[in-house]
């Protein structure tokens, strides 16, 4: 915890006796880990996102596939902002019922959201690891 050092004038760069490491290295180190951690931040933030929009359409398949009342104020928020998040989808399919024909085109547009945060996720953490990799190479 505490380590006793002999009176006299302080080294400029002291040692971590315990890892070899020196202090400003030690430092830098957490620099480091700390813009690391900024990007997994950005990087839980979209995945985050991702699932809130994921959980919404999910909830709108279940909705629709329930015959949920389209009156209730909960039920029809979360259809309009399922019909607003899946429109590039809608009319993919075209199947013998109104209630399938969502499920299949929602469900694409739910396995299309989630596999795309999770991209964008990856990505934002992997640019981030690389450029600490190349500021650890200076």
């Amino acid at each position: 915890m505490f380590r006793l050092r002999p009176a006299g004038p302080t080294p400029e760069v002291e040692q971590d006796h315990s890892s070899g490491e020196s202090r400003r290295a030690a430092a830098a180190r957490g620099l480091r880990a700390t813009a690391l951690g900024g990007s997994s931040l950005l990087a839980r933030a979209v995945r985050l996102v991702a699932a809130c929009v994921v959980l919404i359409v999910a909830m709108g398949i279940l909705f629709a596939l329930l015959k949920a009342n389209g009156t209730n104020g909960v039920v029809s928020e979360i259809h309009g902002w399922g019909r607003w998040l899946v429109g590039p989808f809608n009319g993919m399919f075209s199947l013998h019922t109104a209630r399938a024909t969502i499920a299949v085109n929602w469900g694409i547009a739910a396995v299309i959201y989630l596999f795309a945060g999770g991209l964008i996720a990856r990505l934002i953490s992997r640019s981030q690891h690389s450029s600490t990799s190349h500021q650890e190479d200076s």
